[in-house]
């Protein structure tokens, strides 16, 4: 079982996320995340996806999403080099004596405080998984008192389009 990252081109109508999303749950995929958003071209949008599965198990995934009819495109974006992001915002618990201990991770991780309460601090982050995970392992003794992430989004590297 490996991770397939795959983007999909849509028409951008309502019930769309749920149609695809529908389908991953019917044929028994698991969806890892999903991230939606505009694309570069007006009134389509561009889902990224990421799933685990073999290789026959992602051609059955891009048959079955080819059959919905708001599909455009399905590309296997793991198939060639990519940039991969995810966006995570941490609120830790910082006592004021644990800030300097708390800063120092946040700037090793090239992360940013975007919140200061008295008793907490929100941190940004934003890099592939592995660094998102990294950085909540390491928040998680000071307390984490809420998270949120985004889901992966990717593009191919270089010249290679979509």
């Amino acid at each position: 079982m490996k991770k397939h990252t795959i983007a999909v081109i849509v028409n951008d109508q309502p019930g769309v996320l749920q149609r695809v999303s529908g389908l991953f749950g019917r044929r028994g995929f698991n969806i890892e995340s999903i991230t939606v958003g505009t694309s570069e071209e007006q009134g389509l949008s561009r889902m990224v996806i990421v799933t685990t599965g073999d290789d026959h198990t992602l051609e059955q995934i891009t048959k079955q999403l080819y059959k919905l009819i708001d599909v455009i495109k399905v590309v296997d974006l793991s198939a060639n080099p990519m940039v991969a992001r995810e966006l995570a915002l941490i609120k830790v618990h910082a006592e004021p004596s644990a800030r300097p201990e708390i800063l120092g991770v946040v700037e090793t991780f090239r992360a940013a405080v975007v919140d200061i309460g008295t008793q907490s601090l929100m941190v940004q982050v934003v890099g592939d998984t592995e660094k998102i995970d990294a950085m909540v392992e390491l928040l998680k003794p000071y307390g984490i008192r809420e998270l949120s992430r985004t889901g992966v989004t990717a593009l191919n590297r270089g010249n290679v389009k979509q």
